[in-house]
Order: C-alpha cells, then structure tokens, then sequence
C-alpha cells in the first residue's frame, strides 16, 4: 500500500488531534512574539547598508567612533511679509533662554542669520544619543510653540533629529493604522463573499494575523545575525496577510469542496492536505526561492527584506499545514455558519456549473491561436512604458508635502541650503598625517567656495576622531538631491577628493551622503541584477519541472510570469513617471522609481504568481489525470479552480491596493505595483493567455513525461487523441476522485 504523503500525514494527526495541535500553535506564536520582544531588533546601520564608494565613507566614518549627538535646528522667520529684524532676534532670544532650560538640552549655539536677511538659526544639541531622540523631543517642541504665541507675526519651524523623526513616525504610524483599518475588514468582506460564511471567512484572516505575529517575532531574532532595515515589517505584514489568506482559502475551498461530493469531514481534510496542501508546499517553495535570490544582489537592504519575506511565507506554509486542519476538525460543519443567505446560496452554484467561466475561456479553448496573440500584444502594450524606467533613491523630495515637518524642511533648506542636501567627505590616515589631512581637506573646501555647485551659506567644519585618524566634512549643494546639479556636484567632489589627498601618505578618502547613496545604489543594482533574475529563473524552472515533470509546463511558467511582470513594470512607470496620476493617488511625481522596488517587486511577483500557477496547472493535471482531453482538462481544471483563484486574486488586490494610499512613495508604488500585476495575471494570463497556450500545445503540454494511456475516470470515454502515449507520471496535485 502507498505511504501517504507527508501533508496527509500531518493534516491527519492534527485532525485527531486538534486541541494539541491549537495549543502548540498558540505556544509557537506565542513564543515567537515573547523571544522576539525580549531580543529586540538589530537595525541596519549606515555602514552596512553602503555599497561602492558612499559605503566606503560609511565604514570610514563609523571607524572613528564619532559621538554622535541629536540635533535641533530651529527656524525663526515672518509668518507673513516681512518681519524686522529686531523682532526676530527677540524671538530667538527668549527661546535661546526657554531651551538653556530644559534638562533635555545640551547646548544652544548662537544664532545665525540666512544670507538674504529673511530667517534666523538657532542651533541646539541634545543630551543622549541619537537612537531615541524621538520620544524625548516633546519638550523643545513645546518651547518653540511657546515662543511662537508669544511673538505675533513670528513662524517658528524646528527640525531635526529627533523632531523630524517624530513628525514622520506619527504621519506613518496613522497611515498604517489606517490601512490596517481598511484592509482588514475588506478582507472579511471578501472572504464572506467567496465562502458565505461567517466563520469561514473569518478563519483565513485569523490564522493569517497569527502568522504575521510568530513571523514579526522570527524576524527580529534573526535580525541579531542578520541586521533589518525598518520596512521589514511592513514587508511582513503585506506579505504575510496576502500568502496567509490564499494558503488558507486554497485549503478550505477544496475541503468544502470534497465534503459536497460526500466525504466524510476526516475524508474531505486529508483529500485537501492531499491536494491543496501540496499545492500549497510547491507554492510556499517557489516564493522562497524567488525571494532567496534577493541574498545575490549582495545588499544589506534586500538581505534583510528577504530574510522577513521567506519567514513569513514558511511560517504561513506550516499553519496551513499544522493548525488549519485541527481548526477545520474541530470546527466540523459549524465552519458554514453563521451564512448570509444570499451569498450562501450563490457559494452553492459550483464554478464548474457557472455559465460565466466557460463563456470566458471559449475564445481561448475555440482560436486558442488568436486568443494568444491578442492577449499577449495586449500585455506587452502595456509593458511598453517599462522600457523608459528610471531609477532614484527616495528622499525627502519624495515624502508628501501635507506634513508638516516636511514642508519645514522646505522653509529650512530654501534659507540655509546648506542645511539641505548634503555630501560627506570622509578620510582615514594614521594618526601622525592629521596636520596634511586637514590642510589637504581645507584647500579642498577652498576650492569648492568658487564653485556655484556648492552652498555657501554655512561654514563647513571639519571634525576629526579622538585618536586623530579619522576626519570628515560636510560639504553642501544648494542643489535639490534629486537635480542634475547635485549629481555634478558629487561628481565634481568626488574629482577632487583624491587629488587633494595625493600628498598625504597612506590616505583613504571617499564621498557619501544622500547623493552618493542614490548614484552608488542605481549602480550596484544595474550590475547585480543580472544575477538576481538569473537566479529566480533558474531555480523556478527547475522547481516547476521536477514537480510537474514537464519541460513545457516549467518553461510556459517562466514566460508568462515574466510577461505579466513586465505589463505590471509598464503600469508601474506609466502612472509614477508622469503627473497624470498625482490627483488620483495624492502624491508628487520625481519623474522615476524607487530605485529598490524593481528588483524587489520582480521577485515577490514571481514568487506570489507561481501560486495561481501551480494551483490552476494542478487542477488542470488532475482533470487530465483523471481522462480528460486537453481542451476538457483546461476548461475543468480553470472553472473548477476560478472560485478559490478569483477570491485568492481580490484579496491580494485589495491589501496591496491599500498600501497605495501611504503617504511614501515608495510604498504607493509597491502597492501599486503589486496590485497591477496580481490583478493582470488573475485575468489576463488566467483567463487567456494560459488556456489558450495550453490548447495550442496539447499532447506538448506534458513533454516529456506524458499522461500515459493509464489515466481513468469520469473522461474515460473521451478520445485520446489529443493526449501522449506515455507512462503515467505522478506529479503536482493528485487526481481529484481520490478517496479514502
């Protein structure tokens, strides 16, 4: 007798015994979030995160063990017109005085006038580090407040370490609590429309929440080997409530399914662990795989997105596994309750029965030909804007102007720009060259004061460590980061940096800043990627064929996937490259994409369509498995997989929709992004380009394995002409009249 797979196997000891596997469920999330917590987060700092010659200047920086204070700049100006000049200086007086006086303050410099006589600085140092100035900048805050309502006509703008940190953590914490608001219940509301059921539609986001929490508490564990960037949880959160839900509703859908064909609930469990479990495997492997390529582009950023991502998705794998079916045992038929009795009754009328599908994928099955060649030109239309994309860093440049700490960065750069965009010079020498690495750093800063590149509104410092072997300079453009004059600013600096240091010895010296990042990041991508989407195809294709020990199934995978991530590029630069857009998605267009989101979003995409793929293609094997021709395979296997597809589909548009109402850029074109590409390979590839390539295959579509002249069941009697004669080969999900 046959070993029952290793699915079966699990699902069936979770049924027998569903409040042990319950409570080791809770028990291993529990533990996650506690040993998370307890651990903390190990954040990526500034010398991990560079590459080329800006990351060069990080590390040199972090070797002189600078102390680093938090800095305020407070910004006097006219709230209106014109104000005179002792009035500010009055102003800034009393809040020299009001700041002197908080135990939060270190130090309060003199103040300093902008060069067109419009604005007064007033420099302050807090006491502590930088880590948490944040949460203990309240009060300064509140000095500038109170002298602002002391001096009528008087604008008073703070920003700085701790203050502009602030300002962008709460706008950003209520734009997530506000997506969390939204995408949860659409969620239930989607998931009650595809089940009509309470229960039922309630468990998917349950056990995804759940997996999002063990997954968060993963992450920071792992984050003491693996340092992460801040976005990880977020990346988590989208992740795991788009792979969370559809594994469970792959899982539910064909346990609901097999228990109206007449199993038995134990029965229709073990039929689904079988079947949509192992899809759900196959499923959760490609997506890690894909997101494992990430660890190519030799990046602490994307290491750290990947390590978040593939925890999640193994995490979202194990509870439909493990916890799913005790939940379903347990739950019996009371899964189906409480039902809305509309949409009870519309979730009885079984996909394959609908009238809609197979009116759908009739061009497909009928001109399979024509089919193909209208949806792909469709398709590569749409992908044609991708072919302009442009990349840049994000920035402040990016970040909405409806906040206000950002519209008083504005203020602050437009009178001193020197404050504004920033690049840092740094060298390391040993010890007894500090006397020539100084006097070659000041003829550099000589030299840069003719220059118009060059903001000269502040006098640049140069600091040196406390062993006298490092020393670095800020040297600032009043050029926006994002223009052509701060790259040639950067350029023109990083020309000059080694001819002033060719005297001295054993001199290091290297340029960075914000600038710098952006260029060296654009450019360490533009070589890596290569590898990175090598590596995904590659191992993708090798997955896809060993399961469905097909050629032609692996190669199809990679071709479609690549195209619906291409059309989902074209959206991408079509709607984020032009200003067309800007009203509709409230955001203020720099003319490109953020400079990681390609690499990221073509791994996450390829990964989360292989879902749909191997689910359909699954389906599509068992109905051939089972004695269909081709065209009867493809059309039972897609009606009979639409339902659980189209919920899985909506679901996923709708999070990834959400994240398109942030206020950063970056995470509307990431939610954009997906959102386009989901919803494009759910029913552009789904619906037409896939069963149209499938018939227009035929007997091809199993090169070269083959069906086998063995397969029997409900087609049986339908002609064999359209199918191998080759052994039968187990491969994907088993064939659906499997019983107990």
């Amino acid at each position: 007798m046959r070993r029952k797979p290793a699915t079966v196997r699990i699902a069936r000891w979770s049924a027998t015994h569903p409040w042990s596997a319950i409570g080791l469920w809770v028990v291993f999330v529990a533990l996650c979030l506690l040993l998370g917590g307890a651990a903390g987060t190990q954040r990526i700092s500034d010398a991990e995160s560079g590459v080329g010659e800006s990351g060069r200047a990080g590390r040199i920086t972090a070797s002189g063990h600078f102390t680093e204070k938090p800095e305020e700049n407070v910004l006097i100006t006219a709230a209106g017109g014109r104000l005179d000049t002792a009035t500010e200086r009055k102003a800034a007086a009393e809040l020299a005085g009001r700041m002197r006086a908080l135990p939060e303050v270190e130090s309060v410099g003199s103040v300093l006038p902008s060069p067109d006589g419009t604005a007064l600085l007033l420099p302050v140092t807090m006491r502590g580090d930088t880590e948490n100035a944040d949460t203990r900048v309240q009060q300064l805050l509140d000095a500038s407040a109170a002298t602002e309502r002391a001096h009528e006509g008087v604008r008073i703008d703070q920003i700085g370490t701790g203050s502009t940190a602030k300002g962008l953590g709460e706008t950003l914490g209520e734009d997530f609590r506000k997506a969390e608001l939204i995408s949860l219940p659409l969620t239930l509301l989607i998931l009650l429309v595809v089940f009509g059921a309470i229960i039922a539609a309630g468990v998917p986001v349950l056990l995804a929440l759940s997996c999002v929490g063990a997954a968060i508490g993963l992450s920071a564990l792992a984050s003491h080997v693996l340092p992460e960037t801040s976005a990880v949880s977020n990346v988590i959160l989208l992740m795991g409530m788009a792979v969370g839900v559809d594994y469970s509703l792959f899982h539910l859908k064909r346990e609901r399914e097999e228990r109206r064909k007449g199993a038995s609930h134990l029965d229709a469990i073990e039929i689904a662990a079988e079947t949509s479990g192992h899809t759900v495997v196959v499923s959760g492997t490609t997506v890690i795989v894909s997101m494992a390529g990430l660890y190519l582009a030799q990046e602490a950023t994307f290491a750290s997105l990947a390590t978040g991502s593939i925890i999640v998705v193994a995490v979202a794998v194990l509870a439909s596994l493990t916890v799913l079916p005790a939940l379903l045992a347990k739950l019996g038929r009371w899964v189906d309750r409480p039902r809305a009795p509309f949409l009870w009754r519309l979730t009885l009328r079984s996909s394959s029965g609908s009238r809609l599908w197979p009116a759908l994928l009739r061009p497909a099955l009928v001109r399979p030909a024509l089919t193909l060649t209208v949806s792909v030109g469709a398709l590569l239309l749409l992908a044609l804007p991708a072919l302009d994309l442009r990349l840049k860093q994000p920035g402040s440049d990016d970040l909405s102007r409806d906040i206000p700490v950002v519209r008083a960065m504005d203020r602050l750069t437009a009178a001193f720009p020197g404050k504004g965009t920033v690049h840092q010079v740094a060298v390391r020498a040993p010890a007894e060259r500090a006397d020539e690495v100084e006097a070659a750093l000041r003829s550099l800063l000589n030299r840069a004061e003719g220059q118009r590149l060059f903001a000269h509104d502040l006098a640049p410092a140069i600091r040196a460590s406390a062993d006298r072997r490092v020393h670095t300079v800020a040297v600032g453009t009043p050029h926006s980061p994002r223009s052509d004059g701060a790259r040639a600013s950067l350029a023109l600096l990083r020309a000059w940096v080694p001819e002033a240091l060719a005297p001295v010895r054993g001199a290091e010296g290297a340029v960075g800043g914000k600038v710098a990042q952006g260029v060296d990041f654009t450019g360490h991508l533009k070589e890596r990627m290569p590898w990175v989407v090598g590596f995904v195809l590659l191992l993708t294709f090798v997955t896809m064929a060993a399961i469905f020990r097909s050629l032609a199934v692996a190669l199809s995978a990679i071709l479609l996937n690549l195209l619906s991530a291409a059309a989902s590029f074209g959206v991408l630069v079509a709607v984020f490259q032009h200003t067309w857009a800007e009203g509709l998605l409230d955001f203020h267009s720099s003319g490109a994409v953020v400079s990681w989101l390609p690499l990221f979003l073509f791994v996450v995409l390829f990964g989360l369509s292989m879902d749909y793929h191997v689910f359909v293609v699954s389906r599509i094997r068992e109905a051939a498995l089972d004695g269909a021709g081709v065209r009867d395979a493809v059309r039972e296997g897609i009606t009979r997989s639409a339902g659980v597809v189209t919920g899985a589909a909506i679901v996923m548009v709708a999070v990834f929709a959400v994240f398109g109402t942030l206020s950063m850029v970056e995470f509307k074109q990431l939610g954009v992004g997906l959102a386009a590409a989901i919803l494009l390979d759910a029913v552009v590839i789904r619906i037409f380009v896939l069963p149209a390539l499938m018939t227009a295959l035929g007997r091809w579509n199993w090169w070269p394995g083959g069906l086998g002249p063995a397969s029997r069941g409900r087609h049986a009697a339908r002609s064999d002409a359209d199918r191998p004669p080759r052994p039968p080969v187990q491969v994907g999900a088993p064939a659906g009249n499997h019983r107990r």
